[in-house]
């Protein structure tokens, strides 16, 4: 068990530095999108390149963050009946629906997704859209990101595992901090600060 805890590690690792990076793509959809309609209006311009790479963006953060939100426990859930339950009986139930649901879809759609993405690589795919931008990228956003959806839902599977056992602390339980949006704008802010500091005027 201790080495599928190790693999778990190391699969929560790679989804935290994904999903990371991935939350930095809100904030450039944001400033393209901002960039784009003060285009349109001080100067009458539009590319439909600019509003599918929006399209892109907020893609990328959905598919990239997906695994990431479950090692934070941050999915919607129906806990209505559940939470009734004991810990141990809680767990049993989450054990279910990984097998049952999360794994068969996830595995599902990365799989059938693949052949897309390889023939829009293959071909060059562009936008229907005039001036629009190649399509491989987007469809490779699909198996990757369920990839990674699939490797966070075993990680979640084999702490599920190892909480029954007693060699963990229980897995569905949210870690009591600040929320994700506070996060982000806190390391907004850590490293403006830090830029100030390193710019010559700070240093004088």
């Amino acid at each position: 068990m201790k080495a599928f805890l190790a693999l778990s590690r190391l699969i929560d690792s790679v989804n935290s530095v994904v999903g990371r990076a991935a939350a930095w793509l809100i904030l450039v959809a944001v400033v393209v999108s901002a960039a784009n309609a003060l285009i349109r209006k001080l100067f009458s311009m539009s590319s439909n390149a600019w509003l599918e790479l929006q399209w892109y963006l907020f893609g990328a953060v959905f598919l990239l963050t997906a695994g990431y939100t479950l090692l934070r426990n941050e999915h919607v859930r129906v806990d209505v009946l559940s939470q009734h339950f004991s810990p141990r009986t809680r767990i049993k139930i989450e054990i279910f629906g990984v097998l049952l649901f999360i794994l068969p879809a996830a595995i599902v759609i990365m799989w059938l997704s693949w052949p897309i993405f390889v023939d829009a690589f293959i071909h060059n795919e562009q936008s229907s859209n005039a001036g629009g931008l190649i399509r491989w990228p987007a469809k490779l956003l699909i198996p990757v990101g369920f990839a990674l959806l699939v490797a966070a839902a075993v990680s979640h599977l084999i702490k599920c595992v190892a909480y029954l056992l007693g060699l963990c602390a229980d897995p569905t339980q949210v870690a009591d901090s600040e929320s994700s949006e506070l996060q982000l704008a806190d390391e907004i802010s850590r490293i403006a600060t830090q830029s100030e500091r390193a710019s010559p005027r700070g240093k004088s």
